[in-house]
C-alpha cells in the first residue's frame, strides 16, 4: 500500500497492510534539513515550511497526515480589527534573530502595531510578541522595508499544487476552526468579568463554521480532511469551559465534514482525555492526537483504545523527550511496540508521538520508529 492508501483505509474502519506511522516532525526537523535559517522558512517562504515538510515527509518515507501546515486563506476570514492596509518592516537584525512589526497609514500618520514577530536561525518562530521583552520601544527607532519574500498562493490553486507535491506520501489538511475559544491568561481572566461575550463568540464560531464550509465545497480540490485543534485547548478551555464555548462549533463542523465525506482531525497537547471523551461520545470527529502521557498530558493510550477506539482513530503517543530525543534506537523500538501493542488491534491507529519532536533528534531515531511500524505492526 502507498502510504495515502494506508492512511484511507485506517480513517475509514478498515485494516491496513500495517500500522501508519506519522512522527510529528510539523516544521522543526524539515526546517533543519534544508540547511537554511529558520527565517528563510518562516519569514521568506524560502521554501515555505508545508514544503520543506512534504520532502522530509519523502525522506523518511512516513504516512503524512499533514495537519494545516499549508495556510489556506479564506474569504469569510473575520477580524476584530478594521480592514486596514499593513506593511511589515524589519525593526531588528542580529545573527540569531529578525524581528519585523506591522504598521499601517492613518491620517497620514504611521501606526505600529504593539507587537513583534520574532523569527529565529535555529528554532521557529514566536509570533504576537511583547517587544519590551527584548529591549525595543513600542515604536521602533529603527527599520527597514521587508524585501525578499517569496510570494504563495493561498488560495484553491495553491491548494492543489500542494496536493500534487505530497501525491501518494500522505493526506493534506487545511484549518476550519480552531477547537479552542479562550488562549492565554488574559482572555482567561476577561471569560470571567465578561462571560456573555465569549458565550457570543461561540456562537458566531457556529456560523464562522457553517461559511467557511461551504466555501470549502466551492473549491474545484478538497483538502483530504480538515483541521480543527489547536495546542493545548484544555489549558485554556477546561471540561464545562470546552463544552460550553468549544464544542457546538466543533460538533457542526464534524456534522457538516461527516455528510460530505470528509474527515476531521485534532491536534491538542497537554491535557486531553476529557477532550476525546467529549469529541468520540458527542461528534463524528474521526481522528485525534497526541494523547500525550504524564506529565505532559493525562492520557493512556491502552485505556483510550479500549474505551473510544471503535469510534475514532487514535494517533500517539511516544514520548517527544524522553524517548525521541533521548532515547536509543532500542527505546524507540521498544515503546513503538507497546503503542502499537495498547492500539492497533482493529485498526484506527496511527503510530505517532505526543506532539512535535524537537530539532535534535536523532535521524536513526526516526527511521527506527517508521521500521517497527512497518515490520511488527503488520496486521
Amino acid at each position: 500500500m502507498t502510504p495515502r492508501e494506508r492512511l484511507l483505509k485506517v480513517i475509514h474502519g478498515e485494516i491496513p497492510d500495517c500500522v501508519p506511522v506519522a512522527p510529528d516532525f510539523s516544521n522543526m526537523i524539515p526546517a533543519k534539513m534544508t540547511g537554511k535559517p529558520y527565517w528563510d522558512l518562516h519569514l521568506y517562504n524560502n521554501p515555505p515550511p508545508w514544503e520543506a515538510y512534504i520532502q522530509c515527509a519523502r525522506y523518511f518515507n512516513i504516512d503524512s497526515v499533514m495537519d494545516g501546515y499549508f495556510q489556506m486563506k479564506y474569504r469569510n476570514n473575520p477580524s476584530d480589527e478594521p480592514e486596514r492596509e499593513n506593511e511589515t518592516f524589519i525593526v531588528q537584525r542580529k545573527p540569531e534573530w529578525i524581528v519585523t512589526q506591522a504598521s499601517y497609514k492613518e491620517n497620514g500618520k504611521r501606526v505600529w502595531h504593539p507587537w513583534v514577530n520574532v523569527f529565529y536561525r535555529d528554532d521557529p518562530p514566536t509570533y504576537g510578541y511583547d517587544p519590551k521583552k527584548i529591549g525595543l520601544p513600542e515604536i521602533p527607532t529603527w527599520f527597514e522595508p521587508l524585501e525578499g519574500v517569496n510570494p504563495v498562493d493561498r488560495g484553491p490553486e495553491g491548494l492543489n499544487r500542494i496536493k500534487n507535491l505530497m501525491g501518494d506520501q500522505g493526506l493534506v489538511g487545511v484549518f476550519l476552526i480552531h477547537s479552542y475559544v479562550l488562549y492565554g491568561e488574559e482572555s482567561a481572566y476577561d471569560y470571567c468579568d465578561y462571560p456573555e461575550k465569549y458565550e457570543r463568540i461561540a456562537e458566531e464560531r457556529i456560523d464562522l463554521v457553517e461559511r467557511r464550509f461551504a466555501e470549502i465545497m466551492e473549491w474545484p480540490v478538497k483538502p483530504d480532511f480538515l483541521c480543527l485543534g489547536g495546542s493545548g485547548t484544555m489549558i485554556w478551555n477546561p471540561p464545562e469551559t470546552f463544552r460550553k464555548l468549544c464544542l457546538p462549533a466543533l460538533k457542526r463542523a464534524t456534522e457538516l465534514a461527516s455528510a460530505a465525506g470528509m474527515p476531521t482531525h485534532i491536534h491538542s497537547c497537554g491535557p486531553e482525555k476529557e477532550l476525546v471523551k467529549m469529541m468520540a461520545e458527542e461528534t463524528s470527529l474521526t481522528m485525534v492526537d497526541p494523547l500525550e502521557i504524564p506529565q505532559m498530558g493525562d492520557c493512556n493510550l491502552k485505556e483510550l483504545k479500549r474505551l473510544y477506539g471503535n469510534k475514532i482513530t487514535l494517533k500517539g503517543n511516544l514520548h517527544t523527550t524522553e524517548v525521541m530525543l533521548r532515547g536509543s534506537v532500542a527505546d524507540v523500538v521498544r515503546a513503538s511496540k507497546q503503542a502499537i501493542d495498547d492500539a492497533a488491534a482493529g485498526g484506527r491507529f496511527i503510530l505517532s508521538m505526543g506532539d512535535q519532536c524537537g530539532r535534535d533528534t536523532p535521524f536513526d531515531n526516526l527511521n527506527a520508529m517508521v521500521e517497527t511500524a512497518r515490520t511488527y505492526g503488520k496486521y
